[in-house]
């Protein structure tokens, strides 16, 4: 049997679709907030390509089982970025649409289901989704052989929408849709074809976010001693503790 306690390090979920999935990608905000996490917390890319709210509540039983409540007690935060393909309009995309309100149940359904795997409230993060730019957008669905799929002023309706559902759910929001376009700035340079974020899109929320993360994860000690205080002579003593 082992002397040495295992080290269990705390994780952060990122789950949502397509713009989580990339975040992790050269310059991705997962990928900056998992550099910010080094040798703290693990941070765990969930993203799935295309998915909305709908499909998100089924398959997330299969992500974080409530069978493992004491592991989940580990996990510091969980971003839930869903919407952007909720969004999409009925009558042009009708796979991915979802309406505006099974949107903002899915999301408090979503919060119920980790709060039964033991991820309370106070730990999760909704992200709204970004804006759309219309025109970088629609160049995009014309050379899928279809017409444009997504407005913007919709966007806006499933944005607020979460909005509504964290305060219902009294989860912490960030609200891209609305920080984007904040002051009338041109919000297309936080795009890269319209939907999915540019390395300026990337850098925005990874800074935002990184605000909202902060607070969850400032008492996490840093795991194993750095090398400098690693006793040379003795290293099994600086290296078996239960730091």
């Amino acid at each position: 049997m082992s002397k040495f306690k295992t080290v269990i390090w705390p994780t952060v979920i990122l789950f949502g679709d397509s713009i989580t999935q990339f975040s992790f990608q050269v310059n991705g905000w997962g990928a900056d907030i998992a550099d910010k996490l080094a040798r703290k917390c693990d941070v765990v890319n969930r993203g799935l390509s295309g998915y909305n709210s709908r499909w998100a509540k089924i398959v997330l039983p299969r992500l974080i089982s409530s069978q493992s409540s004491a592991e989940n007690n580990n996990i510091a935060a969980v971003t839930v970025f869903f919407g952007a393909n909720d969004c999409a309009l009925e009558d042009k995309n009708p796979q991915q649409h979802v309406p505006l309100h099974e949107y903002s149940e899915n999301l408090k359904e979503i919060t119920g289901l980790l709060a039964a795997a033991g991820v309370s409230a106070d730990r999760v993060i909704f992200i709204t989704p970004p804006p759309i730019y219309e025109p970088a957008w629609e160049k995009e669905c014309i050379l899928k052989g279809c017409p444009l799929n997504r407005h913007n002023s919709v966007v806006g309706q499933y944005a607020q929408a979460c909005v509504q559902a964290a305060a219902q759910c009294s989860t912490d929001v960030l609200d891209l849709w609305t920080l984007m376009q904040k002051d009338g700035q041109d919000y297309s340079v936080y795009l890269s074809d319209g939907l999915h974020l540019s390395e300026k899109g990337n850098q925005f929320v990874a800074q935002h976010l990184w605000r909202l993360l902060q607070s969850r994860v400032a008492d996490l000690p840093f795991i194993l001693p750095y090398w400098g205080d690693v006793d040379a002579k003795s290293p099994e003593s600086s290296l078996l503790c239960d730091q």
